[in-house]
């Protein structure tokens, strides 16, 4: 397994009901590209978040506790919780 970091931002619009919608990732060479495009996404979207994780991309293996760069407006779990 090769395990390397990587840096997404995820950003949500309304979906039905009070539901949010899941847009496409956005991948970045570095947290603070990430953190960057999540600040000018942020007052476009319902919600937005910016995180770092480290992975086995081929594999999917995903880190579950992903280091939080930046987030603003609503946004389901978990990055909906304090912090």
């Amino acid at each position: 397994m090769a395990k390397e970091t990587v840096h997404i931002v995820q950003a949500y619009v309304a979906g039905r009901g009070k539901g949010l919608k899941a847009e496409q990732q956005i991948g970045c060479k570095t947290a603070e590209e990430a953190r960057r495009k999540a600040e000018r996404l942020a007052p476009l979207r319902e919600g937005v978040v910016a995180f770092s994780a480290s992975a086995d991309v081929e594999l999917g293996d995903y880190d579950e506790n992903p280091d939080i760069l930046f987030k603003a407006g609503r946004l389901p779990f978990p990055f909906d919780q304090a912090g």
